[in-house]
């Protein structure tokens, strides 16, 4: 019989890993549940398909949703072959124009996931239909939050302002402990938090609505160069003609 103290086995502990994809610099998330065997990719890379299937298959896990933060314009999605080879259902915004998507999501809308679930918070304007996911104590903010920085508005549907709003009203009032896991990393790091991205982020920090726009006009990042066959893949899951 276990001890009444004794720290409960590592598998009782929800899980999270990490990839990164050095092509488009994206990072993807997989997370799993704590007591039920199943699993989430949040922005997977179609490239990498079979490095989420073996981790999927070392660690037990049955893949439940694919889900995605926005339309991508950096690579193409890897929804379709995730839902062929693991029965995944593929979720993306509502409004983001992909077709065949087996889930549109909305703001506050709450998919089952284990044994709890996974809120949708609407956070538009690096492109038209954005969105960050909740899980526990964790934000997954795809293109609209990024440490230190936030995603670029001059791709298609992007709005300067509206991101602002996005950030200001919906992420960085929420409490400062929540983690922030971001879609593209910035140097050698990879996760921030509200609290840190509030104080710090040189964006954010006592920068007015105007002040926000003007700056988000002075970027100059190349477009991804295949962003034209990027975004037509994506807008059926990550279908190539």
């Amino acid at each position: 019989m276990p001890l009444p103290n004794a720290a409960p086995s590592p598998a009782a502990y929800p899980r999270l890993r990490r990839f990164h994809d050095a092509r488009s610099g994206t990072c993807s998330y997989l997370i799993g549940d704590a007591l039920l065997p199943q699993a989430a990719l949040i922005d997977p890379v179609r490239e990498d398909v079979s490095l989420y299937l073996g981790v999927l298959d070392e660690l037990g896990y049955r893949l439940v949703y694919v889900l995605e933060t926005h339309l991508h314009a950096d690579h193409v999605s890897a929804g379709a072959a995730l839902r062929e080879l693991a029965g995944a259902a593929v979720a993306c915004p509502r409004g983001s124009g992909v077709l065949g998507a087996d889930l549109l999501l909305a703001d506050g809308d709450r998919l089952p996931f284990g044994t709890g679930d996974i809120e949708v918070l609407a956070t538009p304007g690096h492109s038209a239909a954005c969105v960050t996911y909740r899980w526990q104590e964790r934000l997954f903010t795809g293109d609209a939050l990024l440490i230190g920085d936030c995603g670029r508005c001059d791709e298609a549907g992007g709005n300067s302002g509206q991101l602002y709003d996005s950030i200001s009203r919906k992420l960085l009032p929420l409490p400062d402990e929540l983690l922030v896991y971001p879609g593209h990393d910035r140097g050698e790091r990879w996760v921030s938090c509200i609290g840190e991205e509030r104080r710090r982020n040189p964006l954010l920090r006592g920068i007015s609505r105007d002040e926000f726009i003007g700056r988000s006009r002075q970027k100059s990042e190349a477009l991804p160069p295949a962003m034209a066959h990027n975004l037509a893949a994506n807008r059926r899951c990550g279908l190539s003609d």
